[in-house]
């Protein structure tokens, strides 16, 4: 498989290295003001750039016919204006929050225990997320999709990093040195508290996660999810 890697910080290099190790090919490495020259060669492409980066990168991808999976966040007001591109130009494309196949287990644990804790009001639902300081968005994508999810299976209305209201979740967002990313949900009542935690120890649990949903992605047609590339059905239908 041609990669082409648009982004080549931290994350593009770990993905480089990965890529290589699984026996694939880098065919262009895209840093901030490099052309993207040498796309079309591609099979595939990954983008693991900046919010101000990704829709160019994506939507470059998807008007040269080159499917691309996107990892940056940050940037998802345009969503629906890149999974209306992919559709028009019967092209390929997966956006995740999170690549990590444990996150994504994660994602599962947080959406059924949500449900669990609807109907018990005496429990609050607060979140923190801890990342490296060079990460530019705050909360973390992956944060807004926990969120998010809870959201969809409660009463809880939106998100805040402020002071949250009775229906609001807050989100306490750390930036520190050197973490890679940790994310907690915790359900607070008067007598205990009940906190489901993922802890990433490296960037490789993401790399790995975006480069085996490229391998999934080549001979595919439309817009799909990490659900899709793993193979996960929700939890309710398998219990």
């Amino acid at each position: 498989m041609k990669i082409a890697l648009l982004g080549y910080g931290k994350m593009g290099k770990v993905i480089e290295k990965i890529a290589l190790e699984r026996g694939h090919e880098i065919v262009l490495r895209k840093d901030s003001s490099d052309t993207f020259e040498g796309i079309t060669k591609a099979d595939i492409a990954i983008d693991f750039s900046v919010p101000t980066s990704a829709v160019s990168h994506i939507s470059e991808c998807l008007n040269q016919n080159v499917p691309v999976i996107s990892g940056t966040t940050g940037w998802l007001e345009n969503y629906d204006e890149m999974v209306h591109l992919c559709q028009a130009k019967n092209g390929s494309f997966i956006y995740a929050s999170n690549f990590s196949l444990g996150v994504n287990i994660f994602f599962e644990l947080n959406n059924y225990l949500a449900k669990m804790m609807k109907n018990l009001k005496d429990y609050n639902v607060s979140m923190e997320e801890i990342h490296h300081t060079q990460k530019l968005d705050a909360p973390s994508g992956t944060a807004i999709s926990l969120a998010n999810e809870i959201i969809e299976n409660t009463d809880y209305v939106n998100w805040t990093l402020e002071n949250p209201t009775a229906n609001q979740i807050y989100i306490d967002a750390k930036r520190i040195e050197n973490i890679p990313g940790t994310h907690s949900v915790f359900y607070d009542s008067k007598v205990d508290q009940i906190e489901i935690k993922h802890t990433a120890h490296s960037r490789e649990g993401f790399a790995l996660g975006s480069v085996i949903a490229a391998e999934w992605l080549i001979g595919k047609k439309g817009v799909f999810t990490m659900k899709d590339v793993l193979g996960i059905k929700s939890i309710e239908n398998r219990v």
